[in-house]
């Protein structure tokens, strides 16, 4: 056995010891604490004449490895409720309203720019698919489509009038209805097929 005083004169090298083992100031306090409880609830299995520091640090370092395991474990390496908080889930009606604003813009579009829009950026067909298609060179697509992704540009950035249509004027309904994000890459001016 030991008396306390022999384990609080063995504390000092304890908590360097600790410091090393956790990089961290609080951790080592907890450790060194948790290394005296344990030794002195084993008290009895301590032999006599034996290193005192080499017997309370090997129950440091098994108690420091036991916890780190669990952790490894049990607890993630982040905390997914910040991840969670910070996911941001735009309104349903704002998606609608942008598919609306899409629309509108399209209705706007030369026919032939509307074409290219709907069969590159819609059907995601490339450039050379395209150009067989119309019967147009791939240099001509690849205009037209320039010219159309500007003009979408110009027509969304500009803001909304609504008008009352003539009365004997038909609406277009042969443009597909385009989904948000297609549309959205339809006005990255940067995309190449």
């Amino acid at each position: 056995m030991f008396t306390h005083n022999e384990l609080l004169a063995e504390t000092g090298k304890l908590q360097k010891f600790a410091l090393r083992l956790t990089k961290n100031k609080a951790d080592a306090d907890d450790l060194v604490q948790s290394t005296c409880l344990r030794a002195l609830e084993k008290i009895y299995f301590f032999e006599e004449d034996t290193n005192l520091f080499g017997w309370t640090s090997k129950i440091m370092f098994n108690l420091f490895a036991t916890e780190y395991r669990r952790k490894m474990k049990f607890e993630s390496q982040s905390d997914p409720e910040s991840i969670l908080n910070n996911q941001a889930v735009p309104p349903m009606q704002e998606i609608g309203a942008e598919v609306e604003k899409i629309k509108r813009a399209m209705l706007k579009l030369k026919p032939d720019h509307q074409e290219i829009v709907v069969l590159i950026c819609v059907k995601g067909m490339h450039y050379h698919e395209v150009s067989k298609l119309l019967d147009i060179p791939v240099g001509t697509v690849r205009s037209r489509l320039s010219r159309a992704k500007k003009e979408l540009q110009v027509i969304m950035d500009t803001p909304f009038k609504p008008r009352s249509l003539p009365k004997n004027r038909p609406l277009n309904t042969n443009i597909p209805v385009i989904p948000a994000y297609i549309a959205a890459q339809a006005l990255q001016v940067g995309v190449h097929r």
